[in-house]
């Protein structure tokens, strides 16, 4: 097993840098949630007035709608949904600073292509484990898009996130090298 490598957020260039396809990192700081209707409004907001609810500069992007917390917790189960639904979004909200994103499943070439172009990582979250994850985060509170209910953007706290770099800022992509390295 490869060593757990600890990151903080805002990511910086060096971090990108260091991470390569296949580790296992942990993510401590703020990462914002969004899915695709909040990255619809992103992107469209941006268009139309050159405004952003909040500084996407070296910034983390959870692609999860969460459950309700329980008592107690600062959110409910909240595992990754599927990162394609971003794809038409994504290129442009790199374009605006973002630095790293969560999810599951394998990316586009248009959204491989821009994160090497703005310096950018791919995560993967482990899907069923939403209960798990969960506990990872410290605190949550909604920033912007209220009216899309789960699907709103959170600010969350998190402490030792776990996730896997699926694909690095060089274009690296373990949906693509890991069935070949056990082709036959």
């Amino acid at each position: 097993m490869s060593e757990i490598k600890k990151i903080t957020t805002p990511l910086t260039d060096d971090v990108i840098d260091s991470l390569q396809t296949g580790d296992r990192v942990e993510i401590t700081g703020v990462i914002y949630t969004a899915r695709d209707a909040a990255h619809k409004r992103l992107v469209e907001n941006y268009e139309a007035t050159g405004e952003l609810p909040f500084d996407l500069k070296g910034q983390i992007i959870y692609y999860v709608g969460p459950c309700p917390a329980k008592p107690g917790q600062a959110m409910g189960p909240c595992g990754p949904t599927t990162s394609f639904r971003m794809d038409a979004y994504t290129p442009a909200v790199l374009g605006l600073g973002l630095k790293g994103m969560i999810g599951k499943g394998q990316r586009s070439k248009d959204v491989v292509d821009a994160m090497i172009k703005h310096k950018a990582v791919y995560f993967a979250a482990i899907g069923g484990a939403a209960a798990i994850i969960s506990k990872s985060v410290k605190k949550a509170e909604i920033v912007a898009y209220e009216d899309l209910g789960p699907e709103a953007i959170y600010k969350i706290e998190v402490e030792n996130f776990p996730c896997i770099v699926v694909t690095d800022a060089k274009g690296n992509d373990l949906y693509v090298t890991g069935p070949q390295k056990y082709a036959r």
